[in-house]
């Protein structure tokens, strides 16, 4: 695929039948799929990365090297073997320890892929742990198999936005001069927005060639949800216009954002606060609220998934609030979802981040410039004040374009071709 910033036309999706076709061709090779989290694990890197090994699974042996406990499984005709990787998750807080967990895991699915990696098998891999990608991609490399990276975030780019490591230090440096070698290594990366693939060009000119934009995907059907006054997680908010703040808030994220422009709009009687979620983000908010106790902001235990649909279509609009000069570096997958319950948005973010552009380019929300709370409630207000059902309509409209099937066929033609040997 050409980069997701060129111009140019973007290759075309395999028809059902050509797809099915090359499906039928026989492999000799397997997939690999590393990764830390799989299911049981309830995060959407874990469902992001069952649906693919369960989709090529069907067209090519496929075997999972897992870090979530529980997830271990023999496999079946059709069905993936998962091998689970012993693995400790320490929580976000507590930095060192976690460091010293990833560092463990990592070398683990690096032994375990020199064992179980043959020629012409391919790995496939996320970005977290960071450290995961060089060992696998070395691991590939070694035994002279494919290598295959979904970038969800860019490190250490990530760590620098997030203020955890300094642009200039030692260790960004370290991290930039070993993605150089482990770009040249790759055989393919995936990129899930088409900001990505601007900030990968400063690793060569032989990164376009090797990049492939495949975006992520809503698990919800796309459909406007009516507001429903009944709704029980709208029922016991005395507002009639609800701003919402939904999932795992980690280091890219600024949560503030969203209570101070809660702060700002506290006397507005006819805006509240629906915020859900976990992670060290959502820590803070729950500090913050203890010291202020805005009259304006209800807190949701973290929703099940099976009243996920629910929740989301409890509130009028959403707010997605991250970091400046993020752009890139990492995209919210939560995103399809939203649209997909036909609801605007309000996005925190550079406006040449790809949510901002497909926020933009179908006006179907508000872009708000990071670390301006300000704006966030000035776009708030004018949501309440306006409400414009129209957006949500082409939210929904929208959100069917980012859906399972075309991704699954992406990720068949890129895998399977490598494995076959047509890259």
């Amino acid at each position: 695929m050409r980069c997701p910033n060129s111009d140019r036309t973007p290759p075309r999706l395999l028809a059902p039948r050509e797809a099915a076709s090359k499906a039928n061709m026989q492999v000799s090779g397997k997939v690999v799929i590393v990764t830390q989290h799989f299911p049981p694990d309830l995060s959407t890197t874990a469902a992001i990365m069952a649906d693919i090994a369960g989709h090529l699974a069907r067209q090519a042996p496929v075997l999972v090297l897992s870090g979530f406990p529980g997830s271990a499984s023999p496999g079946s005709p059709g069905q993936p073997a998962v091998v689970e990787i012993r693995n400790r998750m320490p929580g976000k807080a507590a930095l060192i320890r976690r460091a010293a967990a990833e560092i463990l895991f990592t070398l683990r699915i690096f032994v375990a892929l020199l064992i179980r990696l043959k020629r012409g098998d391919v790995v496939l891999m996320v970005t977290a742990p960071f450290m995961l990608p060089y060992a696998a991609t070395a691991a590939a490399r070694l035994k002279r198999a494919g290598s295959v990276l979904i970038m969800h975030d860019l490190y250490p780019d990530v760590l620098v936005m997030s203020g955890l490591l300094k642009p200039q230090s030692l260790a960004a440096k370290a991290m930039r001069g070993m993605n150089a070698l482990m770009f040249r290594a790759l055989t393919a990366v995936v990129v899930i927005g088409r900001d990505t693939g601007k900030l990968l060009l400063h690793y060569g000119e032989m990164m376009r060639d090797k990049m492939h934009f495949i975006p992520n995907w809503a698990t919800l059907s796309p459909a406007v949800r009516p507001i429903a006054p009944d709704n029980p997680y709208r029922k016991p908010a005395p507002a009639r216009f609800l701003a919402g703040l939904s999932g795992n808030l980690g280091f890219t994220h600024d949560p503030a954002i969203v209570f101070e422009a809660a702060r700002l709009l506290r006397d507005r009687p006819d805006i509240h606060f629906l915020l859900s979620g976990w992670g060290i983000g959502f820590d803070r908010l729950k500090q913050m609220q203890r010291e202020a106790s805005l009259p304006n902001v209800t807190f949701v235990d973290r929703v099940p998934d099976h009243d996920l649909e629910m929740f989301l279509a409890a509130a009028d609009v959403w707010v997605i609030p991250y970091r400046k000069n993020l752009a890139g570096v990492s995209v919210p997958s939560r995103f399809y979802n939203l649209l997909a319950i036909g609801r605007p948005v309000i996005l925190v973010s550079e406006p040449e981040a790809e949510a901002a552009q497909i926020v933009r380019e179908h006006d179907i929300g508000w872009v708000v410039t990071p670390g301006q709370a300000d704006e966030l409630a000035k776009a708030i207000s004018v949501a309440a004040s306006s409400p414009d059902d129209a957006r949500g309509a082409r939210a929904a409209d929208i959100a069917q374009r980012f859906n399972l099937p075309d991704a699954m066929q992406s990720y068949a033609r890129l895998v399977l071709g490598l494995l076959r040997g047509h890259p």
